[in-house]
């Protein structure tokens, strides 16, 4: 992929999630006919955490990474793709006071979005920066937990995510994702989708590709649980899954 094209994929997602911010109707990952919460409902969600801070919910998801693993007390928690806050706030209630939460996003809109539910909220342990996952404005080593939620699929150069994941976490840390990928190849118009690519599926890559690039960041990987189910639920029978892993590293 030439560095031109890759520009283009950034333009259209950071274009069409800006719009998203602006009117507050998710449903680019596939949402069909269902609402917010009920995305929400579907991918794992509790009742509680929805309504935690329900402008945050833009039901974008296609997973919940809060839940793969154990966060805790005084942890530092870092959310590529962090949207309106929806996970940064539900990381921020378990990393407590002592704690901290940072998202990236590079969409100013849903930076703006997002501060402003967190200052209407009163989450005081929660940052968000506007960047880039593939070149994360974050020191090495700092971070005990990254989360990801159907954001990493968005990214045209994943392996440079996965490199940059590994910078900046501690060691013994852990990347907790959800994410979609691919069962088999899709068309190259399919890839060339703007719908698509926004949907999480033209940018989505095979799952052997996907947990490859992992392990070739230098990241131990652990698949979790693979719903395969949402591709009728959320994207019209394509063959994709949502896969959940948690990566290590050592």
């Amino acid at each position: 992929m030439t560095k031109e094209q890759k520009d283009n994929i950034k333009k259209i997602v950071k274009e069409s999630y800006g719009m998203i911010a602006d009117t507050g109707c998710g449903c680019s990952c596939g949402c069909n006919s269902m609402n917010n919460e009920q995305i929400a409902k579907s991918l794992g969600y509790s009742e509680q955490e929805i309504k935690e801070v329900p402008e945050a919910n833009l039901g974008l998801g296609c997973g919940n990474p809060t839940a793969l693993g154990e966060i805790k007390d005084g942890m530092t928690v870092l959310d590529l793709g962090s949207g309106a806050g929806f996970d940064c706030f539900l990381a921020a209630k378990k990393v407590g006071k002592r704690g901290k939460v940072i998202g990236i996003d590079m969409t100013e809109k849903m930076i703006k979005k997002a501060r402003e539910n967190a200052k209407k909220y009163g989450f005081n342990n929660v940052e968000f920066r506007l960047g880039d996952i593939e070149e994360l404005p974050v020191d090495d080593n700092s971070v005990d937990v990254i989360i990801s939620n159907c954001v990493i699929n968005l990214a045209p150069d994943k392996a440079k995510v996965f490199s940059e994941a590994f910078r900046v976490l501690k060691k013994g840390g852990k990347l907790l994702v959800s994410d979609m990928v691919l069962l088999k190849e899709l068309s190259e118009l399919d890839k060339s989708d703007e719908k698509l690519i926004v949907g999480c599926v033209g940018g989505a890559i095979l799952k052997q590709e996907y947990l490859k690039l992992i392990k070739d960041a230098g990241l131990d990987v652990r698949i979790q649980s693979e719903d395969r189910e949402i591709s009728d639920r959320q994207y019209s029978g394509l063959p994709v899954e949502s896969l959940k892993l948690t990566a290590y590293k050592n």
